[in-house]
């Protein structure tokens, strides 16, 4: 009998450290409907999290199966709360994107992310009227620099259109390699409103731009 490796097989649980493919997104969507799963998937990482109890809500800011994190193979710039397939989406773009990158475009590895942010009780674009931001349901987080093992940081208002053509390219790096594990990557292509910052997030659409 032939033993099909974990990250081949369509019915093994999905591992951050897993090499990955096309069945990682498929992977990754089954945990939305599997909170215990989820949870399981991060307890089998090196990712520093505890579970949040759920917060019931009518105005579609509530949070259901949210962790906090403080924490993975690189630290964060302060811990965050985050809905479980958000924090495994997370996890292994840290793992399998932010460190490549930084290593090929910069020459040395990333020691902490900077974020602006994942739960916050809003509409999209902080609108008065209209749909509900996937922040309301802590289910995106926002990006907004990047501090290297040698202390110095690259920005994305900076950096993205900055005289340094390698930082300009570790970004579009993150980005790209982003739209592998997020639903939606929206960076300052997209529009003035992201000129600062990337948004990531695992809604309903799907986005990467």
């Amino acid at each position: 009998m032939v033993a099909v490796p974990r990250h081949l097989n369509p019915f093994a649980p999905l591992h951050i450290a897993d090499e990955v493919n096309w069945l990682t997104r498929i992977k990754l969507s089954r945990l939305e409907g599997d909170g215990s799963q989820c949870l399981a998937v991060l307890e089998n990482s090196d990712v520093s999290y505890k579970p949040i109890a759920d917060r019931r809500s009518d105005d579609g800011c509530g949070l259901s199966n949210a962790v906090e994190i403080a924490g993975a193979s690189r630290a964060v710039s302060r811990s965050f709360t985050a809905s479980c397939p958000l924090a495994v989406a997370w996890a292994m773009f840290d793992e399998h994107v932010v460190g490549p990158a930084a290593r090929r475009h910069l020459g040395q590895d990333v020691a902490r992310m900077i974020h602006a942010g994942t739960y916050a009780c809003r509409n999209i674009n902080h609108r008065a009227q209209g749909r509900r931001s996937e922040h309301a349901t802590a289910n995106a987080i926002d990006i907004a620099g990047f501090v290297l093992a040698d202390g110095r940081e690259v920005d994305v208002k900076r950096d993205w259109e900055g005289e340094d053509q390698r930082r300009a390219a570790f970004l579009r790096a993150v980005r790209d390699g982003a739209c592998r594990f997020f639903d939606v990557v929206l960076s300052p292509d997209y529009n003035e409103a992201h000129h600062d910052h990337f948004h990531f997030d695992m809604g309903s659409y799907r986005a990467c731009r």
